[in-house]
C-alpha cells in the first residue's frame, strides 16, 4: 500500500477522532434539557456521562485503527501485533453494540411519554454499522492469523 494512502486513512481517522471530541463537548450545553444549567450540572447528567463512558470503545476503536495502519507503513502487515489490533478493534465495536442494546433498552422500558422511534432508529442503524466493522475486523483477524502461522511455520523449516 502506498505511503500517501495510508496518510490520508490517518488524516481521515484523526478529523474523526477530533469531531467527536469536539461534538461531546459542546452537543451537552445545546440539548434541551439543559437550557436552565450551569456547565458543572450539564457534564453531571447521568445521560450524558453514559454518553462519555460509550465513547471509550470507540476512541480505543479509532486508535486501533491507527495503530493498523502504522503496521501497514511499516510492513509488518502479517504479524501477530496486526492481530492483535484487529482483535481490539473486535471487542471495541462490540462494546459499542452492548452499550447502544443498553441505551435502547432503557429508552424502551424507562422513557415514558417521548417519541423513541428517532433514537430507537439511529440506535438500530449504529448497532448494525458497528456490527459490520465486527465482522469485518474479525475476518480480517482469522485471516491474517492463518498467515502469521503459515509464515512463522515457513520459517521453521527454512
Amino acid at each position: 500500500m502506498k505511503r500517501g494512502s495510508t496518510l490520508f486513512l490517518k488524516v481521515v481517522i484523526l478529523l474523526t477522532a477530533i469531531g467527536a471530541l469536539i461534538w461531546m463537548l459542546w452537543f451537552p450545553q445545546t440539548e434541551g434539557r439543559a437550557t436552565n444549567l450551569d456547565l458543572i450540572s450539564i457534564y453531571t447528567d447521568p445521560f450524558i456521562i453514559y454518553g462519555y463512558i460509550t465513547s471509550i470503545p470507540f476512541f480505543v476503536g479509532l486508535y486501533q485503527a491507527f495503530k493498523l495502519l502504522n503496521f501497514i507503513d511499516a510492513n509488518k502487515a502479517f504479524s501477530q501485533g496486526t492481530v492483535n489490533t484487529l482483535k481490539n478493534m473486535k471487542f471495541a465495536s462490540l462494546s459499542l453494540i452492548g452499550f447502544i442494546a443498553l441505551a435502547e433498552l432503557y429508552l424502551r422500558f424507562f422513557v415514558h411519554g417521548d417519541d423513541i422511534a428517532s433514537p430507537t432508529m439511529l440506535g438500530i442503524c449504529m448497532a448494525l454499522a458497528f456490527g459490520v466493522i465486527a465482522t469485518a475486523a474479525g475476518v480480517f483477524q482469522k485471516l491474517f492469523q492463518n498467515t502469521v502461522d503459515i509464515k512463522s511455520e515457513n520459517d521453521l523449516t527454512v
